[in-house]
């Protein structure tokens, strides 16, 4: 994909200026027609499922034309059900994860 850049992020949404420096870029880039897609790994998939209570950046994320990923090993090591997702967030595994790496021009790792 042209233009086109995945950010790795593993930092709790609870952390809330870390995603929200990130928002802040993303918005930006938004302007200019990138197209990106943001992966949540390690703590980041942290307010993910549909029983918790979502910080407020992760709501401003998923309000974003972006796509949204998590990690299924991460999700079930910090005891979250991997079907139970907010709707905006697809849980993928490893091997997804590297296709989504070597489909995309940039790759930013935000942890």
């Amino acid at each position: 994909m042209l233009n086109s850049i995945v950010y790795l992020y593993g930092f709790s949404p609870t952390l809330e200026q870390k995603l929200a420096t990130l928002l802040d870029i993303l918005k930006e880039q938004l302007q200019l027609y990138v197209e990106i897609t943001v992966v949540l790994i390690h703590d980041g998939i942290i307010g993910t499922s549909k029983k918790a209570k979502p910080p407020k950046t992760l709501k401003e994320l998923l309000d974003l034309p972006v796509s949204v990923y998590a990690i299924i090993p991460d999700i079930k090591a910090r005891g979250i059900d991997p079907y139970n997702l907010v709707d905006q967030i697809k849980g993928i595994e490893y091997e997804d994860l590297v296709d989504i790496l070597v489909s995309n021009q940039k790759i930013v790792s935000w942890m």
